[in-house]
């Protein structure tokens, strides 16, 4: 790491409590994660998560930097009007700062925000009955899932009431003609809520593209599937696999953590 970068990482971390910088790692580590999943497109998509306090101040990636270049003491700090809380060289995309802002503002639990532009999230929203409950994995998104009607580009402030409406108190949002979106108490169940959908929809567009009849899971096993998620994370939710995830960022490239 070069001087310049050693005295930028000394500079925000002198300036934001240890929460603060727990969380910046958290969502640091996220961004790396996206980008060797293959999830991330270009500068663009976003992810963010809040810091606490009243201000509800919140991260979100410098619109510019690819996600695998993102580090903690990169990310942005804005407030709920746009605002950046602390200097950066870095503006933030407007449109993803309509979307995340609108979620953060009227969702008091929403503390990680994602929202991705994949190719099968984006083909699941195109299609006319949106995700299927087709896998188990597809259930556990499903029975926790709302939809929002494409608008155009997300810079129209009006959109906001009907977005903050679709999405209730969903932890899984697909924006029609658009992507996916997945919020979390914590940057670990947003990304665990984020890969199942992203797997759900890999899942439906490869049976799709076999041609074949698709054999859907009947509504009555739907029922009860979150309490049943509950069981298998063993209560924990992200928090379970959240670990192991930033082990695997660690060896992917801890410079993250700067």
């Amino acid at each position: 790491m070069n001087a310049d970068a050693d005295t930028i990482t000394t500079d925000v971390r002198s300036h934001v409590s240890d929460e603060e910088w727990r969380i910046r790692v958290d969502l640091a580590a996220a961004y790396r994660l996206v980008a060797h999943y293959g999830w991330d497109d270009l500068v663009f998509t976003h992810i963010s998560a809040r810091i606490p306090g009243p201000e509800h101040h919140f991260l979100v990636n410098p619109y510019g930097m690819l996600f695998d270049e993102i580090t903690a003491s990169s990310l942005v700090k804005v407030d709920l009007q746009g605002n950046k809380v602390l200097d950066s060289a870095y503006p933030v995309n407007p449109a993803g700062f309509t979307i995340h802002s609108t979620v953060h503002e009227a969702r008091a639990d929403a503390h990680c925000v994602m929202h991705l532009h994949t190719n099968a999230g984006i083909a699941v929203s195109i299609q006319e009955y949106g995700l299927r409950a087709l896998s188990q994995t597809a259930l556990f998104a499903v029975a926790d899932l709302g939809y929002h009607e494409y608008e155009g580009v997300a810079l129209n402030e009006e959109e906001k009431p009907r977005l903050v409406a679709d999405l209730g108190d969903h932890n899984f949002l697909i924006l029609r003609n658009h992507g996916t979106l997945t919020v979390g108490g914590s940057v670990g169940e947003a990304f665990l809520a984020m890969y199942i959908l992203q797997r759900a929809c890999e899942i439906q567009v490869m049976a799709a593209s076999s041609g074949g009849g698709l054999t859907p899971i009947p509504d009555a096993i739907l029922q009860g599937i979150l309490k049943q998620a509950d069981q298998v994370t063993l209560g924990q939710g992200g928090a379970l696999v959240w670990p192991a995830l930033l082990r695997k960022a660690e060896r992917l490239d801890p410079s993250f953590r700067h």
